[in-house]
C-alpha cells in the first residue's frame, strides 16, 4: 500500500507526519483509515531514515473523535474495526510516535492520544472518554494505558462520568506533555520530534520496549531482545567467529570473540 485515501503522509529529513484527513466526520478512524495508518507505520519502522514521527488531524477542530463503525453483517472477525493494530503499532514500534491533538480527542482518539509516547496539544484541545454514554467501552489500552498515564480514580473518572477535559487540565492531569497556542502546535510538535531524531535510535528503541513490555508480556520482552539486542550481538565478532565455525564444522577459535 503506497497511496492513501484517509491519510496524509509528509517527511522532512528524519520526522514523518501522519494526518488522518476525514476532518468532516471528525477524523474518525474506520477500516480503511485503521489499515492506512498501521501500513504507514510499519514503513516508517523499516525506513532507517525516518526517526521520530508526528500523528494528528486535518483542520482546526478535531484530532480524533473515536472509531467508525459499519453495520455488523454477521459475526466473523472481519467485522471487528482494527484500531488495536494502530494501538499496537504506536505503542511496539522501537521508535517514538507524538501526538499532535489540534482540537477534540475523544474515545479512540483519547486512547490514540495516549498511546503515543509524548503528546502535545493546542490549547483549544479537549479530551474526553464516552463510551458508557453511547454503549462502548475499551477494556484494554483505553484503560489499562490510562490507569498508567492519569491514575486510577482520575481514568475510572474519565469513563464513568464522561467528562470533558481542557488542554490545561489534560496537562495537570499527565495526559499531554506540553500545551502551545494552536498555531505553534505543528512547530513545536515537530520540533520536539526533530530533538528526540538526535537521540540514539537503539537508545530511544530500547526504552520504549522496556516501557511497553510491562504490558506487553513476551511481546514487549522479545522487542527487547530481538529488535535491540540481538540486531547489535550480530555484528559482533563473537557471532560472526561462531556463525563460520558451524558452516565450516570445526570448533570456534574463541580468541577471535573480543579481538
Amino acid at each position: 500500500m503506497t497511496r492513501y485515501d484517509d491519510i496524509l503522509v509528509d517527511r522532512a529529513d528524519a520526522v514523518l507526519t501522519l494526518t488522518i484527513n476525514r476532518p468532516d466526520t471528525g477524523n474518525k478512524f474506520r477500516h480503511q483509515t485503521c489499515l492506512e495508518i498501521t501500513d504507514a507505520l510499519q514503513r516508517y519502522r523499516l525506513d532507517p531514515s525516518l526517526r521520530a514521527a508526528v500523528l494528528t488531524g486535518a483542520g482546526e477542530k478535531f484530532f480524533c473523535i473515536g472509531g467508525e463503525h459499519d453495520h455488523a453483517t454477521s459475526l466473523d472477525q472481519s467485522q471487528v474495526l482494527p484500531v488495536l493494530d494502530v494501538y499496537q503499532a504506536i505503542d511496539t514500534i522501537p521508535k517514538p510516535v507524538i501526538a499532535a491533538v489540534n482540537g477534540f480527542a475523544v474515545g479512540g482518539g483519547n486512547v490514540l492520544a495516549t498511546v503515543c509516547d509524548l503528546t502535545i496539544a493546542a490549547e483549544h484541545a479537549v479530551f474526553r472518554q464516552v463510551g458508557p454514554m453511547v454503549g462502548s467501552f475499551d477494556a484494554g489500552y483505553g484503560s489499562w494505558y490510562l490507569e498508567d498515564t492519569i491514575g486510577r480514580k482520575r481514568a475510572k473518572e474519565m469513563w464513568y462520568l464522561n467528562r470533558k477535559y481542557s488542554a490545561t487540565q489534560a496537562l495537570e492531569m499527565g495526559l499531554a506533555n506540553e500545551v502551545v497556542p494552536a498555531v505553534d502546535l505543528l512547530d513545536r510538535a515537530h520540533e520536539v520530534a526533530r530533538t528526540v531524531s538526535m537521540r540514539s535510535p537503539l537508545a530511544i528503541g530500547a526504552l520504549k520496549a522496556a516501557f511497553s513490555g510491562r504490558h506487553n508480556g513476551v511481546s514487549g520482552q522479545a522487542r527487547m531482545a530481538h529488535d535491540q539486542l540481538l540486531s547489535v550481538y550480530l555484528t559482533t565478532n563473537e557471532a560472526r567467529e561462531v556463525s563460520a565455525a558451524f558452516t565450516q564444522k570445526r570448533d570456534p577459535e574463541t580468541d577471535r570473540f573480543w579481538s
